[in-house]
């Protein structure tokens, strides 16, 4: 099985500010999330059309540059993997309430991922 790309994320110092830079240049939906942090959820377009959603995020994380999450059966088994080939570990596991579990690596390169093993009954 081949793990695709399911969601993107781009930091802002102001969110308010990149919540409306991209809604006027893209159309894009954007909408603030429930959860306990500062997140606003993005819809790029229809389902039904090419492409994957994502968000904007506060830069006060570990994550400071857009980063990409790739979706995994089994976020363990492939955090080892990431790491056997020389990969690093940016953050614990964190589990997101009604969608799964998550956790940001590096590549060989420096780059920043994100890993996501989807469950919807994660609490």
């Amino acid at each position: 099985m081949m793990n695709r790309v399911i969601h993107f994320e781009i930091p802002a110092i102001k969110a308010d500010r990149a919540v409306k830079f991209y809604e006027t240049v893209f159309g894009w939906k954007i909408e603030k999330w429930a959860g306990p942090m500062d997140y606003w959820n993005i819809t790029t377009g229809a389902d039904k059309e090419p492409g994957i959603n994502g968000a904007i995020m506060s830069v006060d994380g570990a994550i400071k540059q857009v980063v990409n999450t790739i979706g995994v059966k089994n976020l363990d088994e492939a955090a080892k993997k990431v790491l056997a080939a020389g990969g690093k570990r940016v953050s614990p596991d964190q589990t997101v309430p009604g969608i799964g579990y998550f956790a940001y690596f590096t590549d060989t390169e420096g780059n920043p991922f994100g890993l996501m093993q989807n469950d919807p009954k994660a609490k």
